[in-house]
């Protein structure tokens, strides 16, 4: 599966990139009644011509939208789907940054009932995107984990499923039903943005699974990795599928830490992905001792390039960290990417448009002299 058109990318990112100050412009003007739908449609169609101009100006070779028509990486999925809303939220969330702790309140999902897909929901995105690519157009979306983490059985209506098992049927078919229409539309490149499993590498996160969800983290774990392959069982031969694992991102803040031994076993053996992004920016990421389970069919975007701060990496800092990963994977199935997105939601982390556009040179540049 390592080998095909183009793929691996030996530079590559994980999807989100800072909002311009024009459409976060269009957004407010759409929000205060000044700006018609069509409008912001419009605007939106402008930032994503030169985000997808900056990415192949900088040599990369696949390229997203930047996420420019979403507010947030998740919501704007999920609630798109029959009886799911968006809930006020119910309780603080902690997180934590470079600078210290931030707490922040997070909003939960609520599935009211039987829950199906009544129309498409990212397919037009991806549409505009091909249409102005010249390079492989890469679409992101949420893991279908996160529709259930969130609030667990509780917030899963017991009328509509009194088996929990019926929601995840459900929940799979849902996401299946718009991967096919994504390969429909020439999509070849999907990424699946997954919080969860890098939750489930937190020691303290594990302990609430336990006692909130009333749940073995292990056995979510497996479960979630029956969720994922049932969701993308049916996908095309030539689509490629990476999943990426976060530990939170949002304004330079992130919610988990730990590595990735407690779900690497599941991680790299049991769900049936081409490669992953893995988060590697910083000490809470953990070692490489994880990578010694990825089968030989598989690829690692190695996210070595933080995303939530504007210092610039130093090359020869990233040879050897690569250097120090080929110790437990093979250079071959690895590949260099930022930790994660610039902006999972629309305020975008603590760092600046230059130093976006420097980091994303800097993996490309590293990229090619590393695997030529």
């Amino acid at each position: 599966m390592v080998s095909g058109a183009g793929f691996p990318f030996r530079a590559d990112h994980v999807g989100s990139l800072l909002r311009p100050p024009g459409l976060q412009r269009a957004r407010d003007a759409f929000a205060n009644g000044e700006l018609s739908g069509a409008g912001l449609y419009r605007a939106e169609n402008e930032a994503i011509r030169a985000a997808v101009n900056l990415q192949e100006e900088l040599g990369l070779q696949v390229v997203t939208d930047g996420e420019f028509r979403r507010s947030f990486w998740h919501l704007d999925f999920l609630t798109a789907f029959a009886n799911v809303r968006r809930v006020a939220p119910r309780v603080r969330a902690q997180f934590h940054t470079h600078a210290g702790p931030l707490e922040t309140a997070a909003h939960g999902i609520q599935v009211s009932g039987k829950l199906s897909r009544t129309k498409p929901i990212f397919v037009e995105h991806f549409e505009f995107l091909k249409s102005v690519a010249r390079s492989v157009p890469k679409l992101t979306i949420p893991s279908p984990s996160v529709m259930h983490f969130r609030g667990g059985r509780d917030a899963i209506d017991a009328v509509a499923y009194p088996d929990i098992e019926e929601f995840f049927v459900d929940l799979a078919r849902a996401y299946a039903e718009e991967i096919a229409d994504l390969a429909r539309a020439g999509c070849t490149y999907l990424q699946i943005d997954d919080t969860n499993l890098a939750y489930l590498c937190d020691p303290g996160l594990r302990e609430q699974v336990r006692t909130r969800l009333g749940t073995d983290p292990d056995e979510l774990a497996r479960t979630y990795a029956r969720l994922i392959n049932a969701s993308i069982a049916g996908r095309p031969a030539g689509m490629r599928i990476m999943l990426h694992l976060c530990r939170g991102n949002f304004r330079s803040a992130w919610a988990a830490e730990g590595g990735y031994e407690p779900v690497a076993e599941v991680l790299f053996n049991e769900i049936a992905v081409d490669g992953y992004f893995l988060e590697y920016d910083d000490e809470r990421s953990g070692g490489f001792e994880p990578l010694r389970f990825l089968p030989q069919d598989k690829v690692v975007a190695l996210g070595l390039v933080t995303s939530k701060q504007g210092a610039l990496e130093s090359k020869d800092a990233l040879k050897r960290r690569l250097d120090e990963a080929a110790r437990f994977a093979p250079l071959e199935q690895l590949a260099l990417s930022p930790q994660c997105g610039f902006a999972s939601t629309c305020e975008g982390n603590a760092v600046t448009a230059e130093d976006q556009r420097a980091k994303l040179a800097l993996v490309v540049d590293v990229a090619r002299e590393v695997w030529h």
